[in-house]
């Protein structure tokens, strides 16, 4: 229920229309950790990419209708925490860390703490990105965005599971890309955040071609499509610094070879 209060001639209260989508979001991370506790882990994997749809058109919806709010960002924040934070890093280690103490104690832990340095990267991640709000250039995020990174560890789950391949079989590959997904969280290397574009504004027409042909490549086999798409992405940040570096080396080197 909303909550407001007068204060002079001024009403105070939470936009409903956003904060659902961040509520629903919210939701499918906390599920994916219920489905994941009890082995459904296709399932769990599946409810971190619906929260990462969810958590994608929150922000739009409140941009779009002008209803954007300090206790929606902070909100979603929060939510983001849960499904990108929390919800990846327990299901993947109950799904394929937690059997490596059967290599013994020290891979045990070993498996908890490639879980934990996900989670404390995702946090981390996220309280750097509410900081540079105003500050970041917009056409850049800082370090891989907590979405992407769950959803390469969640499709690297759905991927295996789809293929009947059982997490203590990967667990090596899972602790890699859980690791991996959360180091790049907290790197300085840049990604391209896609918020140049325009949703209410027109597009030629092989745009629309181009999202169509997306959509049906995708139905051919969603887990892999969804995997190999974000993997491209994640790797698509290194590439992208390393073309900014050789660049600027060209730039320093260029007037000494004249």
């Amino acid at each position: 229920m909303e909550f407001k209060k007068k204060v002079g001639n001024r009403r105070r209260g939470i936009y409903l229309l956003p904060n659902l989508f961040t509520t629903a979001a919210l939701f499918a991370g906390f599920y994916a950790i219920i489905a994941g506790m009890n082995g459904h882990f296709g399932k769990a994997a599946i409810a971190i990419f619906i929260a990462m749809l969810l958590d994608g058109l929150d922000g739009r919806v409140a941009r779009l209708t002008n209803t954007q709010s300090d206790f929606g960002a902070e909100y979603d924040s929060l939510s983001d925490m849960v499904s990108f934070g929390m919800a990846p890093s327990l299901v993947v280690y109950q799904w394929a860390l937690s059997s490596m103490v059967e290599w013994g104690w020290q891979w045990g832990k070993v498996g908890w703490t490639a879980a934990f340095i996900y989670t404390a990267c995702a946090a981390m991640r996220l309280a750097r990105f509410n900081t540079q709000i105003g500050v970041a250039d917009k056409r850049y995020f800082q370090g891989l965005p907590s979405p992407s990174a769950a959803a390469a560890v969640a499709g690297f789950v759905w991927v295996c599971q789809d293929y009947g391949i059982n997490g203590p079989e990967v667990a090596i590959p899972a602790l890699v890309i859980t690791a991996l997904a959360g180091i790049l969280m907290v790197s300085n290397i840049l990604y391209y955040s896609f918020k140049e574009i325009n949703l209410r504004g027109k597009v030629p027409f092989l745009a629309i071609l181009v999202i169509v042909l997306a959509f049906a490549l995708a139905s051919i086999h969603p887990p892999a499509v969804l995997f190999i798409v974000f993997m491209a992405y994640i790797v698509s940040g290194p590439m992208l610094s390393g073309v900014r570096w050789y660049r600027k080396r060209g730039k320093r080197t260029s007037p000494d070879e004249e």
